[in-house]
């Protein structure tokens, strides 16, 4: 297929990293409807099955656990390519300097003016886009660690099928969400409990959904706006810009 007269092909998104970016897509679908299903059941199974056979709350945890597992394994490789990512650095993006915060405000004037004013390189990732995508995953790692401070909570005994140790070592890693959680909710006047971490992760589940909305919103306006195709990098993992672009 030949390209467009005067636009370039630039590689933004390798095979792996589109690889976990839908099965993120396809884990977050999937945990946020077991997870609404936990907080309050909405559908019912049918009455005439005999009541052995009915376990709609145990699939979907079960469900809603697989996925968490998923999401842990992604988020390790999401760090590690965050610092160590022979293709791009994302964490140089983020840190506050001139240069990168004139990026950032930039880039916001041209989201806010509907591409009236277009001052920096679109080629690669910018400052606005990989700040947008840090809080994503710190709004996806707390979730994470609120998550597995629920699960703990219901490993009473402090025994596990795979030992003492587990139960051990998520609660030293997990406890403090509590204390968090309880000052996040603004219930601190009756002690830190489970219960202000559930409502901490039911609602930063809200957050996360607002940051997908606006995260496919915006991509489509800059697929729109820019003429670049950026949709597609998730997909092929190419865009493409005019190659009199000032680099």
């Amino acid at each position: 297929m030949s390209m467009k007269e005067g636009y370039k092909r630039v590689r933004r998104m390798t095979p792996a990293m589109r690889i976990i970016h839908w099965v993120n897509v396809f884990s977050m679908i999937v945990a946020v409807a077991t997870g609404l299903y936990i907080a309050a059941p909405y559908y019912q199974t049918f009455m005439a099955d005999d009541a052995v056979d009915k376990y709609v709350m145990a699939w979907n945890r079960w469900g809603h656990f697989m996925v968490a597992i998923i999401f842990d394994v992604t988020s390790i490789i999401i760090a590690y390519l965050f610092f160590f990512s022979r293709f791009e650095k994302p964490w140089r993006k983020v840190i506050p300097t001139w240069k990168n915060m004139k990026e950032f405000f930039e880039v916001f004037l041209n989201l806010v003016t509907l591409n009236r004013r277009k001052k920096f390189d679109s080629t690669h990732s910018d400052s606005f886009n990989s700040v947008y995508f840090l809080i994503f995953h710190l709004l996806l790692g707390w979730m994470l660690l609120t998550g597995l401070q629920m699960y703990v909570h219901g490993l009473a005994s402090g025994e596990s099928s795979i030992g003492a140790w587990w139960p051990w070592m998520l609660h030293a890693v997990t406890d403090w969400t509590q204390v968090a959680s309880s000052w996040m909710v603004g219930s601190t006047a009756t002690g830190a409990n489970i219960m202000d971490v559930r409502i901490s992760h039911h609602l930063t589940m809200w957050l996360v959904i607002v940051w997908v909305v606006f995260h496919i919103y915006y991509q489509v306006w800059r697929t729109i706006f820019w003429k670049e195709g950026d949709i597609s990098i998730v997909i092929g993992g190419d865009k493409f810009v005019k190659t009199d672009k000032e680099a």
